[in-house]
């Protein structure tokens, strides 16, 4: 059973979703996500300061399984990435809710987070309730 963090947000495709204040979230990917991948060799990270749009493309995680996207749950400006994931792509792996976080995003606005699901929904959209 994977685990889902009852204080996080969940995104359709897999990422969850940590508020730091109104206007900064830090993303990553699911435990569900990378135990579907396997182990992961490569990510390649979003640039800072680019622009984000909800739903489509940041970066990608291969695995020794398959290249999958990492979509951006939200519109915004990437303000950090996580550099350790450069050398270190396996932290995703073993800590997908701590050291394992792909990018800090400034959202757009006060609106940016709505559509995203709580702990209870993603577990019912994953099928492990």
């Amino acid at each position: 059973m994977s685990e889902i963090v009852a204080n996080l947000l969940y995104s359709k495709e897999h990422e969850w979703i940590k508020v730091l204040d109104e206007k900064r979230i830090l993303v990553g990917i699911t435990d569900f996500a990378q135990a579907q991948l396997g182990d992961i060799v490569f990510i390649e990270l979003p640039e800072i300061s680019s622009d984000v749009t909800a739903d489509e493309s940041m970066g990608s995680v291969e695995s020794v399984k398959a290249v999958s996207d990492i979509y951006s749950p939200v519109s915004g400006k990437i303000v950090l990435i996580n550099k350790a994931l450069e050398a270190n792509p396996e932290l995703v792996n073993l800590e997908p809710y701590t050291t394992g976080w792909i990018a800090e995003i400034e959202i757009s606005g006060p609106d940016a987070l709505e559509g995203l699901l709580t702990a209870a929904e993603y577990e019912s959209l994953i099928g492990e309730a």
